[in-house]
């Protein structure tokens, strides 16, 4: 069993920045680096989409193309927390982000591939 808390959002202006967290606990000491990350959003009416994933080391990185060059996904498995910093935001990232742990090596965009996600945190860029 894995437990994601996220944390770190908020309300901020477009071109601000943020950076979200998500903590995990486990039933076992080290699982955490055995899960490949990924962060999600949904924005109201539309479904939940793909951010960012990251392999179980933190090589293997990954990202939507509209997130491309202003977020960073990262991961400190020693803390066993995975982050998200976000840079020049935009109305369009508006929503609400949630993270999700996937045990499958090949887990990547899709949302089926994710066993535990965490209960969401909310981001509001205004204009």
């Amino acid at each position: 069993q894995l437990q994601l808390v996220e944390s770190g959002g908020g309300l901020v202006q477009t071109g601000d920045s943020l950076r979200l967290s998500c903590a995990a606990s486990a039933s076992s000491t080290g699982t955490f680096s055995m899960y490949t990350m990924g962060w999600f959003r949904q924005a109201p009416g539309k479904e939940r989409e793909f951010v960012a994933g990251i392999g179980r080391s933190g090589v293997y990185r990954d990202y939507v193309d509209s997130v491309k060059a202003r977020f960073t996904i990262s991961r400190d498995n020693a803390k066993n927390t995975l982050y998200l910093k976000m840079n020049n935001l935009t109305p369009d990232d508006t929503a609400v982000y949630y993270c999700a742990a996937a045990s499958a090596l090949g887990a990547r965009r899709n949302l089926n591939d994710y066993d535990y996600w965490g209960q969401g945190t909310q981001v509001t860029v205004s204009t």
